[in-house]
């Protein structure tokens, strides 16, 4: 559960950010949508292995 401190005479828009700052670094919606259906252990692997092959392959043209 998170929890936002207001400070004594705060904006609450700030607060609102504050919020939603650690709500999107918590990752808790995320988290969510991975485990609402099963994936198998070698799909799970072979995504990330694609995902490392793309990013290389954008940092290779990069410094190109």
């Amino acid at each position: 559960m998170l929890r936002i401190e207001i400070k004594e005479g705060e904006n609450i828009e700030r607060a609102l950010k504050r919020y939603k700052r650690k709500h999107r670094n918590v990752k808790v919606m995320q988290n969510l949508r991975e485990n609402q259906f099963f994936t198998k252990p070698s799909v799970k692997r072979r995504r990330e292995i694609q995902k490392a092959e793309y990013i290389q392959n954008l940092r290779d043209q990069e410094e190109v």
